[in-house]
């Protein structure tokens, strides 16, 4: 019994060995197989392996920066934070540590303040049924500052997304030029929606990087493991033709302009006549960009054209001198003109008798521009110098939405009428453009406001600008004989241009005073519907600079001309820039030169390490605001540097040693407060427009850097004024019957 029993065994065995072989074997094939494919199910298993232990983080890329052509920051990215409320008490899983809202009425109470909002607006908010909340436009692009404010006070499920803002430091500035740019909701990325931002976003746009690396469940980097960059791709940087201090004179022209005098439109354009290259460029109603408070989306500079009024004589006396039929002693019949279709008048109505055409430049008659265009060069030669100044064709400025002008010149009366600015339309754009052959020895350059775009990455040169020679629509003689002739329509006790006169500097140039047709196809009437104008150049020996201002329907007094509101503009700008440029005075237009309202020819000297009331004392003699920062006696640092000129009531601030305390800022423009802001480094909230009324940091309180400055402006009342000015410019032409 006991043999068949073991032979059971053996069996067993030999069965259980077998069968444990062919498992065995079956392993060792399949591990040669995936050790030969590396597959499974189809499925590479290094991917699965990878997919298991790779982890990836996203290297945040920055849009391009927007600067003036000395690298002044217009436009940048700036980080920011967006507040979140977590609602949900399933986050929380330690009672002594809780992970959301708990208390949403005291949270609210604490939170609307800092917010700016209703303390019940913040409770509904915090009420809601739902995971995670945010609190709106007033929740968003939080500052740092206040992100520490509120941190500080541990309220529990209030937190914080890192987000990248698009910030625009100067605020209303070159708005309709830049444009703006914000945060595409599906794709997260920053996109230009206006302006430069729209027109060049293939270059500032950026793109984000990565790091992928080998790491645990928890997300920790495997020691040793593989690691592998993606850099970021930053936008390009733009360089503009913009200067940050010409455009800021401008800026803050239009805007003492626009409070005074209340008009539909104001267009301002400064440009180097010897490049093309566009200085500066405004116009009100703006906008700004950090806002987007826009109520017209068109650069009126370059896209708005209008009936031009008696700058365009500028051209018609070109031409008439290029072809020599131009003699400026010659004598006609001033007052009125006939021509087939209807009759031409001066603007006065009855004229100034029998005078040389000399002085009918310099008064801006329509008759003698009339005779010029009809009888001495004849329609057909005319048009052809209009051909050749560009005005029937768009100037190609690297902008978008450049429009073009229409030339109506089909009838009799229109051939005439164009010659002094009336039936046919340009925008301004193109009359500076036209202007710069006055003022360029008979060559017109194009117009570019795009310096250069620099690949930062690779610190590369991608695209790059240059002066363009558009056309030589005269010669270099009668450029000059143009200007010493529109000299005298400035200096001379006859011309229209008397108001534009700045002293030190001559200054050539021509009024315009052009009807503005309405939507019935008539011309609007009343003295203040027009659009008021003055094209100039200075200096006239050699012009540096091209101003061309133009000032839509003002509401004027009864003692106050329209050459008044443009004039207050032309003036400053011409002047601020012309001394900031150190282009000195002419000593033939000023024998015993003398400081003028904004001239005090001195620039800002290196305070820095200095006496602060000596530096004081320095500045208040040169009737210079300085405003001392700090309560030590030794000056570390000063707003504006060293070798700035000096503005006559200009703030310059010095920062000493000790603590710096605030200033009272009451009646302070927003650009004053912005430059405070930056000098400061605090982080600015304005509200309003105007002048400041309330400010949140108290006078003499302690401040340091990132404390937020909030400040509340509002408009001044327009005063009253007894004076009675009275301009030589009393046009009101381009008169027809």
């Amino acid at each position: 019994m006991t043999q068949p029993k073991n032979i059971n065994m053996n069996r067993g065995a030999a069965i259980l060995t077998l069968i444990f072989a062919l498992l065995f074997f079956v392993l060792i094939i399949r591990f040669l197989y995936l050790q030969t494919t590396g597959e499974v199910n189809g499925e590479i298993l290094a991917a699965r392996a990878q997919e298991q232990y790779e982890r990836k983080r996203g290297i945040e890329a920055n849009r391009g920066s927007i600067l003036d052509r000395r690298g002044e920051v217009i436009a940048q990215d700036t980080s920011t934070y967006t507040l979140v409320a977590v609602l949900d008490d399933s986050m929380t899983t330690s009672p002594k540590k809780p992970k959301h809202v708990i208390e949403p009425e005291e949270t609210a109470e604490k939170l609307a303040p800092l917010l700016d909002m209703e303390e019940s607006e913040v409770s509904d908010i915090l009420s809601k049924d739902a995971f995670q909340v945010e609190f709106g436009s007033a929740g968003r692009n939080i500052s740092h500052s206040l992100k520490v404010k509120i941190e500080k006070m541990n309220l529990p499920g209030i937190g914080f997304i890192r987000d990248t803002h698009r910030y625009y430091p100067n605020g209303t500035f070159a708005s309709h030029i830049i444009g703006y740019a914000q945060r595409d909701e599906e794709s997260n990325k920053t996109v230009g929606m206006f302006g430069i931002e729209k027109s060049l976003d293939k270059y500032l746009q950026e793109k984000d990087g990565y790091k992928v690396y080998e790491g645990d469940k928890q997300g920790f980097k495997l020691p040793n493991g593989e690691e592998k960059i993606v850099a970021p791709d930053n936008g390009d940087k733009v360089y503009l033709t913009l200067d940050q201090k010409v455009q800021t004179f401008l800026e803050d022209a239009m805007n003492e302009a626009a409070e005074e005098y209340e008009p539909e439109k104001i267009i301002g354009i400064v440009a180097d006549p010897k490049t093309g290259k566009i200085l500066a460029m405004g116009q009100r109603p703006s906008f700004d960009p950090n806002v987007r408070d826009i109520n017209n989306y068109y650069n009126d500079a370059v896209a708005y054209p209008f009936e031009p009024g008696s700058t365009m004589k500028i051209f018609t006396l070109a031409a008439a001198i290029e072809e020599g039929v131009f003699n400026r002693n010659e004598l006609y019949q001033s007052g009125a003109y006939n021509v087939e279709g209807g009759r031409i008048r001066d603007h006065n109505k009855t004229g100034w008798g029998t005078i040389s055409f000399l002085e009918g430049v310099q008064r801006s008659s329509n008759v003698a521009m009339a005779i010029l265009a009809k009888e001495k060069l004849g329609p057909d030669r005319f048009m052809q110098y209009m051909n050749k100044f560009g005005l029937n064709e768009k100037t190609g400025i690297d902008l978008p939405n450049e429009a073009n002008g229409k030339f109506n010149y089909k009838y009799d009366i229109e051939k005439v009428t164009t010659a002094f600015g009336q039936g046919s339309t340009v925008t301004p754009i193109q009359q500076v453009q036209a202007a710069t052959a006055i003022a360029n020895g008979g060559k017109m350059m194009k117009p570019y406001i795009i310096d250069k775009i620099v690949d930062v990455d690779h610190d590369k040169v991608v695209k790059q600008n240059k002066p363009e020679v558009a056309g030589t629509p005269i010669s270099e003689k009668t450029s000059k004989e143009v200007l010493d002739i529109l000299e005298t329509v400035v200096s001379s006790e006859k011309g229209t241009g008397r108001p534009y006169q700045i002293e030190g500097y001559e200054v050539a140039g021509k009024t315009g005073t052009a009807q503005i047709a309405g939507s019935d196809g008539k011309y609007l009437t009343g003295r203040d519907n027009y659009i008021f104008s003055f094209l100039g150049m200075a200096p006239k020996e050699d012009p540096e600079l091209l101003v061309y201002i133009a000032v839509q329907q003002p509401e004027l007094k009864d003692t106050e001309t329209g050459s008044m509101p443009v004039s207050s503009i032309f003036n400053t700008v011409m002047k601020n820039s012309l001394q900031y440029l150190k282009i000195q005075p002419s000593e033939e237009a000023l024998e015993q030169p003398k400081k003028t309202e904004t001239e005090i020819g001195a620039e800002v000297p290196s305070f820095i390490g200095e006496d602060s009331a000596s530096a004081e004392k320095l500045l208040k003699s040169n009737n210079v605001q300085p405003l001392i920062l700090g309560s030590g006696n030794e000056i570390v640092a000063q707003y504006p540097e060293a070798g700035t000129n000096m503005i006559v009531n200009e703030r310059v601030f010095l920062q000493t040693d000790g603590k710096v305390t605030m200033p009272d800022i009451k009646g302070w423009s927003s650009r004053d407060v912005m430059k405070l802001a930056n000098f400061l480094d605090l982080d600015l909230k304005i509200k309003g427009n105007g002048y400041v009324v309330s400010q949140n940091l108290s006078e003499n309180e302690t401040v340091k850097e990132n404390d937020q400055l909030i400040v509340k402006l509002e408009s001044p009342k327009q005063p009253s004024s007894g004076e009675n000015e009275q301009a030589e410019d009393a046009e009101a032409e381009d008169e027809t019957e």
